[in-house]
């Protein structure tokens, strides 16, 4: 059976050794993916780079700045670059293939990580039956943040044989007879073209439209869940004409308009949407594990950022879009409270490290 593997499948792989973990621990697990450790082997580099030709560790004397132990925690820097060897290897075989992305925690913080594997000229690609080293690229935006072995900042899926993506037609279909997209009654219809649509809210019924990520914060410790007041590293912003300045290097985190959820026998992957509609990054994680917004759909988080100039964004304006590809099989084990999982049924949310201090 072709198509994205589920739960029992990574079980299954790593009791073959197939995925190789140092110090595994089961909650790593998750319905579609599964969650990649940093190990204590780190080093501060001068650049970013790819190793289309060698392996990995054969390019990174050339690139040190510091070697760095995670055994100790450590404050990575904003705008420094650190490599960190992941715990796990893989041995896959079998035309088994994957990519990486980072945790929905590690996009809500502006961390961008990116994973380099050996021989490969594309960044968070897992090539079929690749056999090696995992090493992840990390640069922390808006914050300082304190890192250490066994964190876990990004998120593999993989593939058998081939991707299984539904057209545009079967997600239509779909949607008419079980719902994967809910829209306010005042919202006129769902918006699928190339996946489903996903567009800003910035209507006035929101007491908070959005949190901007604030400059020279204190370090955020990335192992202390529900620790920080909100109001200590983000502005809240609320809006009256609909609209939001999204202003040159600053960090925004927004909500969809729209509700979305994921049928057990897929699985959903937002990407930005074309950059046709202007230059900004839309988010940074972006893995839906099936299960994601039963019964009634929870909205999407938006990182938004822009590198070159200011953009206004609108209420209803058209920002990233979901695509849903097919499971294997179906999964039994679902995204929700049953496995712990941080965001379901989630409005406007900050990672899990903030709580509201109202």
């Amino acid at each position: 059976m072709i198509g994205s593997l589920i739960y029992g499948d990574y079980l299954k792989l790593i009791k073959n050794n197939n995925i190789n973990i140092n110090n595994f621990n089961l909650d790593q697990i998750q319905p579609s993916s599964i969650d990649l450790t940093l190990s204590e082997e780190c080093y501060e580099i001068k650049y970013s780079f790819l190793s289309s030709n060698s392996k990995v560790r054969d390019r990174i004397d050339n690139l040190i700045i510091e070697k760095i132990n995670l055994n100790k925690r450590y404050v990575f820097r904003k705008h420094k670059t650190y490599l960190v060897k992941l715990e796990e290897k893989l041995n896959l075989k079998d035309n088994i293939f994957g990519h990486c992305n980072p945790k929905s925690t590690t996009g809500r913080l502006d961390i961008f990580c990116r994973t380099i594997v050996d021989y490969s000229d594309e960044y968070e690609k897992i090539p079929k039956n690749y056999r090696g080293e995992i090493y992840l690229e990390i640069t922390s935006r808006s914050f300082n943040i304190e890192f250490g072995k066994g964190d876990k900042l990004n998120q593999i899926r993989l593939v058998y044989n081939k991707h299984k993506y539904c057209n545009d037609n079967e997600l239509k279909i779909y949607n008419n007879r079980n719902p994967i997209v809910f829209r306010s009654p005042s919202d006129k219809y769902v918006k699928i073209d190339s996946g489903v649509k996903v567009s800003v809210d910035l209507s006035n019924k929101n007491k908070i439209n959005a949190y901007s990520a604030k400059k020279n914060a204190k370090i955020i410790k990335f192992n202390k869940v529900n620790f920080y007041k909100i109001r200590d590293f983000w502005e809240l912003i609320s809006v009256e004409d609909k609209s939001i300045l999204i202003e040159k290097n600053k960090f925004y985190i927004l909500k969809s308009k729209e509700k979305v959820k994921i049928p057990p026998s897929m699985a959903g992957e937002m990407v930005p949407y074309d950059t046709g509609i202007g230059d900004f990054r839309a988010h940074y994680a972006g893995f839906f594990d099936p299960g994601f917004g039963y019964p009634g759909g929870s909205f999407a988080v938006l990182e938004v950022k822009t590198s070159e100039l200011p953009f206004l964004l609108q209420d209803g304006q058209t920002i990233a879009r979901i695509k849903y590809e097919k499971l294997n099989k179906k999964s039994n084990i679902v995204y929700g409270t049953d496995i712990k999982s941080n965001y379901q049924n989630q409005e406007l949310k900050l990672s899990k490290h903030f709580f509201e201090d109202e």
